[in-house]
This record gives structure tokens, C-alpha cells and sequence, in this order.
């Protein structure tokens, strides 16, 4: 079960709570699931019991009480433990949500993650006369956008170049009326600061990763080619994840999501003395575990207008992949098994999500590097 999955199981079973006249409560449109906080367990929360709460007119534990069965009816969840509050803590059956995981990513490409139509919101962005609130808003929108709402982003002035260097756009330039007041206004970068001397990629870079209330760099450490560049080791490791794809090509073989056959050193036991077969989460957990946070990382990056946070979690997923892509492939007189088809699944997963988010960003994800 993926978070993506979670989350609708969640809604569910408030709607079973609700058709059961167990609860009497408007049903969100939608619910985060997010990995437990400190005195949490299991696999995944959610604070939907304290949301409901004030409208069900029943303290937060109450409610959780009463979701609590439901969610133990739905497939993929092993335990629910109650926590807090009123706090859901969910566990999911770890083997299948590794594989489920990496099936939904393959199936949803570039665009997992993504909202699944228009929410019916309406946003407007209004930025001030400068360059990197009108790059912030530009990518904000793009995150609204993916997350179902309509967006109309305006300035208070503008210039041609941007378009032309950094690839950004306003529907509107000129003050706005006093009801729509500035609401992107993230630190302006120095002025002997030049990001568009940068380009498009590495100038967008430099004006997003860093939070908004953060003073940005736009130095040449965003063009070096070396693991010291956060923007470098993100599109190193997407490259290197349409590479496992080419050679597996040539090898004759495809992707396929399923378990690992994990041998000898994996292990942790002298090479070929042991061979198991287990859960990819066991096999990369870092990896599967920010893969599978890519949707609340999109949800919160657009609800708070901040592309830095879909950034940084870029680079974590880069970071866990890393280490992880040289295994993909066959080695000396291995043949390509099932495990090495999962290996690839999960690697060419760790280039959609990679490729998705640097498009958000508007910034380009070659595949030779």
C-alpha cells in the first residue's frame, strides 16, 4: 500500500464511519499520512481523529476510536495503534507496500504525486519588482497547479529577460489593488549577486533551494560537476538511474517490482553462503521510505509556497539512491534475474520521481551527464 493508497483507505473509513451513523461529519476531500512523530508507531500517521473532532462534537481519541476498526478491515494494514490525542498510527504489510510502492510510481511517471484533477481552489500569487519572488512564485504555482488548484501568478514589475534566462512567466505586471496585498516575498538575493549568469537550471537552483527566509548564494559552486553541488548529485543520480535502463536494455532485460534475492555480502554473511529473499523496504529503506514521502513533500511544498522544501527532498532521495544504483545491474558472470528486474523497477521509480520534481522546479533532468 502506497501513502498515495493510505490516504484514500483513510477517507474510506470515515465514510463507513459516517454511513454507520458512527460519526456525523462532512468527509474531507482529502488526508496526509506522514511517517509517526516522536512517541508515535508503525509505518504511517494521521491527525484526521483531530480533525474531525470539533465537527463530529467528540474529543479527538473518541473519534480515532471509532476509525480505528475500519481501518483494521482494509487490506495492507497490519495494526492501528492509537497515540497522543487522538493520533492514528498505521502498519502496513512492509513486503507488498515496497512493491506497491514502486508499482504506483511506474504506473503515475513523472507525474507521481500529482493531485488526480482540479480541487476546485482558486490562488492567486502577487510578488513584488524583484527576480527571485518572481522564480519562487513561478515554481509555487507549478506545485499548486499539481496539486488541482488554478492559479494566476502576478508582479509588481517584470522584466523580458527573466523569461528568456530563467524560463519564468507572470499572467499579470502592475500593482495590484489593495485587497490582494504581496504574499511572495521570500529574501531578495544580494545585489552583487547575478543568477541569471548561472542559466536557466543552475540560476533557478540558487534561488530555490534555499528557504525563503534564507539570503540565497548564486555563486559557481552551482555549476561544479562534483558531490560538493546538492543540484549536481540530484541530476547525477537521475542520469544514473536512465543509464541502469539503457544497459538493462542491452542486457535484455526489463523492469519488473518485486522482491530482492539478496546474497553473500548483502547479507551481511561470506559471498554465497546465504541467499533470502526480501522486502525491498528491507533492501533500501531510506530509498523507499523518502520515495514514498514524495506526495506529502508535493502537498506541503504547494500548501505553504515552498519549493524549497520539494528541494531538499530531492537531494534526500538522490542521497539514499546513490549508493543503491551501482547494484542494479548484473555483475561479472551474474545472468539478470527477478531480483535485478526489481532493482531496476525501483531505479527507474527514482527517476521519475526525480525527473517530476526537478520539472516542478523548471529545472531540466538530462539523461547523460
Amino acid at each position: 500500500m502506497t501513502p498515495v493508497e493510505l490516504s484514500r483507505t483513510v477517507l474510506h473509513a470515515v465514510r463507513r464511519a459516517v454511513d454507520a451513523g458512527e460519526l456525523s461529519v462532512a468527509v474531507p476531500t482529502r488526508t496526509v499520512v506522514a511517517p509517526p512523530g516522536p512517541g508515535g508507531c508503525g509505518d504511517y500517521a494521521t491527525s484526521i481523529a483531530l480533525q474531525l473532532a470539533r465537527p463530529a462534537g467528540q474529543p479527538p481519541l473518541k473519534v480515532a476510536e471509532v476509525l480505528r476498526p475500519h481501518l483494521l478491515g482494509a487490506d495492507g494494514i497490519t495494526d492501528v495503534v492509537l497515540t497522543g490525542p487522538g493520533f492514528l498510527n498505521i502498519s502496513i504489510d512492509r513486503a507488498a507496500s515496497g512493491v506497491g510502492l514502486v508499482g504506483e510510481i511506474l504506473r503515475r511517471g513523472e507525474r507521481y504525486g500529482y493531485a488526480d484533477g482540479p480541487d476546485g481552489r482558486v490562488v492567486q500569487l502577487h510578488c513584488p519588482y524583484d527576480l527571485r519572488a518572481v522564480v519562487v512564485a513561478d515554481a509555487a504555482a507549478r506545485l499548486l497547479r499539481s496539486q488541482g488548484a488554478l492559479v494566476r501568478v502576478t508582479a509588481e514589475g517584470f522584466e523580458d529577460a527573466w523569461t528568456s534566462v530563467l524560463g519564468v512567466a507572470v499572467d499579470a505586471v502592475g500593482p495590484a489593488p489593495a485587497e490582494l496585498p504581496v504574499n511572495v516575498r521570500p529574501v531578495p538575493a544580494p545585489e552583487s549577486a547575478d543568477p541569471m549568469s548561472l542559466g536557466r537550471d543552475a540560476g533557478r537552483w540558487a534561488l530555490l533551494h534555499p528557504a525563503a527566509h534564507d539570503r540565497p548564494r548564486a555563486g559557481d559552486q552551482h555549476l561544479v560537476q562534483r558531490e560538493s553541488n546538492p543540484l549536481f548529485r540530484v541530476r547525477y543520480a537521475h542520469a544514473r538511474a536512465r543509464a541502469a535502463t539503457r544497459h538493462a536494455a542491452d542486457l535484455g532485460f526489463t523492469a519488473d517490482p518485486g522482491p530482492v534475492t539478496v546474497t553473500g555480502s548483502d547479507t551481511g554473511t561470506p559471498t554465497g553462503t546465504a541467499t533470502v529473499t526480501a522486502p525491498l523496504t528491507d533492501v533500501a529503506p531510506e530509498l523507499l521510505a523518502a520515495l514514498a514521502d514524495h506526495p506529502r513533500v508535493l502537498a506541503a511544498a504547494a500548501d505553504h509556497r515552498a519549493p524549497d522544501r520539494l528541494a531538499r527532498h530531492l537531494v534526500t532521495v538522490a542521497d539514499a539512491a546513490l549508493p543503491f544504483l551501482p547494484t542494479v545491474l548484473p555483475r561479472g558472470g551474474e545472468k539478470p534475474s527477478a531480483a535485478h528486474r526489481a532493482r531496476l523497477a525501483l531505479a527507474e521509480a527514482v527517476g521519475a520521481v526525480l525527473a517530476g520534481g526537478l520539472a516542478l522546479l523548471g529545472i531540466d533532468a538530462p539523461d547523460h551527464l
